[in-house]
């Protein structure tokens, strides 16, 4: 089983319930991120690697965090998508029936450090693997075989310099967005702003929206930046490579169309070919 969240408050004390009740029910072995920190897509790709059987992903998405925010459970299955209602429903009716349940209340993990922390526990099942991993890597690895790196990288660093801005809302994408962007593909660090994962997002509604990511669209309608971009707090989303966001060079939110369309209006008014991709700060909103 792979654990992950999106750092918000009780987070934490959450990830060592998780783990101490999958001790006490015979789960073998838990894959975990470092400070128990996973995206949402990050734990379907370790989920698919490993063929885990689920996942579960500590999140309430783009609400509020914070003592007096709000707290949530996903569940992924085994293929690493979300959970059909089928298996949802049956998850809500069982715990409707609970009368008691098994807990290791006096195990104890360190979520900070790297590697495997293996239990023997006095009990019927076999000893009880942990393994706390790095959060980015295995997502990286991933994107590392899905995109071209080398042709981002020229984009962004090249003579004609892509200039971008990318707001992670001190949500879970922070470290991904700067290993990813910064480190691998170069971009200058303040390219990536709010890469800090808080406890309550910085006091701030990590939604993505015209209404909270203000900072990033005030940026962009300064016109420095060719593309922006920001995420929700687990960095989910059925848009595009999970960008919540995307916003043209002078501000403007275009919404409710295809993608496809978009780019046919853009090619049609710039010099780029048929095929080349968005290029010349083109905006979006999938």
């Amino acid at each position: 089983m792979v654990v992950g969240s999106d750092g918000r408050y009780f987070s934490r004390t959450a990830t060592e319930i998780v783990v101490q009740m999958a001790a006490a029910n015979g789960i073998g072995r838990l894959i975990i991120g470092q400070n128990g920190i996973l995206s949402t897509p990050a734990v379907s790709c370790i989920i698919r690697k490993i063929k885990a059987a689920g996942g579960i992903i500590l999140t309430a998405s783009h609400c509020p965090g914070g003592p007096g925010g709000e707290f949530g459970v996903k569940f992924n299955v085994a293929n690493g998508g979300p959970a059909p209602d089928v298996v949802s429903d049956k998850i809500y009716q069982i715990s409707k029936t609970i009368e008691e349940y098994a807990i290791c209340p006096d195990l104890r993990i360190d979520l900070s450090r790297l590697g495997r922390q293996e239990f023997d526990l006095e009990n019927k099942f076999k000893p009880f693997r942990v393994e706390i991993v790095d959060p980015v890597d295995i997502y990286l690895n991933l994107l590392r075989n899905i995109f071209d790196f080398n042709a981002i990288k020229s984009l962004l660093t090249g003579p004609s310099q892509l200039k971008i801005r990318v707001d992670a809302m001190h949500g879970v994408m922070g470290p991904y967005v700067r290993k990813v962007l910064c480190d691998e593909l170069g971009a200058p660090a303040n390219s990536a702003i709010n890469c800090v994962p808080l406890e309550d997002f910085g006091g701030q509604h990590p939604d993505p929206n015209l209404t909270y990511a203000t900072t990033l669209l005030e940026a962009m309608k300064g016109g420095e930046y060719g593309f922006g971009a920001a995420f929700d707090a687990d960095g989910v989303s059925e848009r595009v490579s999970s960008l919540l966001t995307l916003l043209s060079r002078d501000g403007r939110n275009i919404r409710n169309q295809r993608l496809e369309i978009l780019c046919v209006g853009h090619w049609a008014q710039s010099s780029c070919a048929w095929g080349t991709g968005l290029g010349c700060g083109t905006a979006v909103q999938c």
